[in-house]
């Protein structure tokens, strides 16, 4: 995680998480699986795009997973963007533990599980990718996106670990504090980055998802 996204013209990045699918109320990895938003999932999307109708964003850009492309066209349509999906905004690789439930990781992976939530960073899921890897992945194509949209705004759909190391990097962080990263379906955060700085004006704020009060 060697990137300095820090070392371009100013660059405004709206960061977002996917909304709800049927996996996250059921705990279960997804990773690389394309599993669709759920209904709950669609509500929250077009929540988030009404909350960032008036962001100024130049360009919506997603992972090519499924449920982050439904969030993105929702976000996308109200100014008319385009989304531009690209692989180095997919989740993490959960491997052999994508399709499993919490409890069935749990049971099978007992230690390697153990480890994920106390030292993420030592952690390679089998079959699937660790954090150095997914982290390089995301932050050099962060990277290309500082440098083509220097001087604007873009929004950024991915997942939940990939909103993690990308807050992380702008904190001066390494991946080992992972956790300390909330990073909830729908969230919006927001990291302004300079010359010689980067600042994080908000991270994982939910207050949008909440249902339109009665008049």
């Amino acid at each position: 995680m060697r990137y300095n996204i820090r070392s371009v013209s100013s660059f405004r990045l709206i960061l977002v998480r996917h909304g709800e699918t049927a996996w996250n109320r059921e705990r279960r990895f997804q990773g690389w699986r394309d599993v669709p938003l759920s209904a709950a999932g669609r509500v929250q999307a077009e929540r988030t795009a009404r909350a960032l109708a008036g962001s100024g964003a130049a360009s919506v850009y997603t992972s090519p997973l499924g449920r982050a492309r439904e969030t993105a066209a929702e976000i996308a349509r109200p100014a008319g963007l385009g989304v531009t999906a690209d692989d180095a905004f997919k989740e993490i690789s959960f491997g052999a533990w994508e399709g499993m439930t919490l409890d069935e990781v749990e049971a099978r992976f007992g230690g390697l599980h153990a480890a994920w939530q106390t030292e993420p960073h030592t952690v390679r899921f089998p079959a699937g990718e660790d954090l150095a890897t997914a982290g390089a992945r995301a932050l050099g194509g962060l990277a290309r996106l500082a440098v083509a949209h220097a001087g604007q705004t873009v929004v950024l759909v991915t997942h939940g670990v990939i909103v993690r190391l990308i807050v992380l990097q702008a904190l001066g962080l390494g991946p080992e504090r992972l956790w300390v990263v909330h990073a909830t379906p729908a969230g919006i955060s927001e990291i302004e980055y300079r010359p010689d700085s980067a600042t994080v004006h908000r991270m994982n704020t939910l207050g949008h998802l909440e249902a339109p009060r009665e008049p």
